[in-house]
């Protein structure tokens, strides 16, 4: 079977129904936690659902969409909406299709188009829908030509969406692409990557191009390479490779243009590593910078307003359960500091960015190896 981004199989332990409970007294607003003291994170609402592998996205209302995922009882297509003003999470449509390691990518229109993921059935889906903001409903648009989860999806210059890579219905990585184009609802066809990889990470550089890094490949073991796609020609070519092969790590757009990434398992056992790297653009190579405090992988990684970016949760050892430590690397000295703890550990969870500056960390599998509902928010101390 395919696994998530932690290096745990699919549903290993999640047989079972588990209730997780936080006393929430009352869910703090962005007002109140913005008054308390830096570095400090803070229980907010939990959701109505547990939730890993699921998506979280920042609305233009700044609301935060939680969809998909995988529960302790197996994927589901429920979604709800996070206030940050309230503090609270409230339902809203269930998505088409029940799914978990989709993505989820904001269009200009500022519809959500989800795609793909983890179905049911066991296997991964072609599958795609949006949603409405406005409407609060869910449409479902062309499919994929390939079946895919753990893939990256990227929002180009050009307003189309590329898909690359993940895990298809055979269980095994694939190389191919294809982007969408919101005007028409369909899937086209781009050149295929030159290394088949899943759980790896793509990122849009300031020059427009995609980089593809790390992931798994078809031979289940992580890889260091890492390739670029041209939005113009539609074709990928070959960039350095990194110092470390690895699979579910993070990679960060920096300000500065270079990409930062993060962590990941060095091994199909599921290794974690604390290792670090930066890409740079203008010369195409990699160089190492600081390492983290602790080895991770299925973590998170949110560039703050500061510059700086946030590091957290993830598997902390191999085959190892979640963490609840949290970093900070600051790219003018390439070193990491070690910042306040969350309340719950937890992996393969979601963090994001509000518009207050703060950060919102949801769900996960939790130390004890179930889906939570609990999220928690983070303010960072002030530059």
């Amino acid at each position: 079977m395919w696994s998530f981004p932690t290096g745990l199989t699919h549903r290993a332990g999640l047989g079972a129904l588990f209730v997780f409970g936080v006393l929430v007294m009352s869910p703090p607003t962005s007002a109140q936690v913005a008054g308390s003291a830096p570095r400090t994170w803070v229980p907010t609402g939990s959701m109505s659902a547990t939730r890993l592998a699921h998506t979280a996205t920042l609305l233009p209302s700044g609301t935060v969409l939680a969809a998909g995922a995988e529960t302790n009882v197996g994927p589901t297509a429920t979604a709800e909406l996070y206030d940050p003003s309230m503090g609270r999470w409230t339902a809203t449509s269930s998505m088409k299709t029940a799914r978990a390691g989709h993505t989820a990518t904001l269009l200009p229109s500022d519809k959500v188009l989800v795609v793909g993921g983890q179905s049911p059935t066991g296997f991964p889906t072609a599958t795609a829908e949006f949603y409405d903001p406005s409407t609060g409903m869910w449409t479902a648009t062309g499919s994929m030509a390939t079946a895919r989860a753990v893939h990256t999806a990227t929002l180009l210059s050009n307003g189309r969406v590329l898909a690359a890579g993940g895990i298809t219905s055979t269980r095994f990585a694939t190389a191919t692409a294809e982007s969408y184009d919101p005007s028409t609802g369909m899937w086209t066809a781009t050149a295929s990557m030159a290394t088949a990889r899943g759980v790896h990470t793509a990122t849009l550089l300031s020059n427009g191009m995609v980089l593809a890094a790390g992931g798994i490949t078809s031979t289940a073991f992580p890889t260091a390479t890492a390739e670029l796609f041209d939005p113009s020609t539609g074709m990928w070519t070959a960039t350095d490779s990194m110092g470390t092969a690895r699979a579910g790590h993070t990679a960060t757009l920096l300000p500065s243009g270079r990409v930062l990434v993060v962590g990941g398992n060095i091994a199909s056992a599921a290794f974690p590593t604390a290792t670090a790297e930066l890409y740079d653009p203008s010369t195409a190579m990699w160089i190492a910078t600081g390492s983290m405090g602790a080895a991770r992988a299925g973590h998170t990684a949110t560039l703050l307003p500061s510059g700086k970016v946030l590091v957290v949760g993830g598997q902390s050892s191999n085959r190892g359960s979640a963490t609840a430590t949290a970093e900070l690397y600051d790219p003018s000295t390439g070193m990491w500091t070690a910042t306040t703890s969350m309340s719950t550990a937890r992996l393969a969870h979601t963090a994001t960015l509000l518009r207050s500056g703060g950060v919102l960390a949801v769900g996960g599998q939790s130390s004890i190896g179930f889906a939570t509902a609990t999220a928690e928010f983070y303010q960072p101390p002030e530059p």
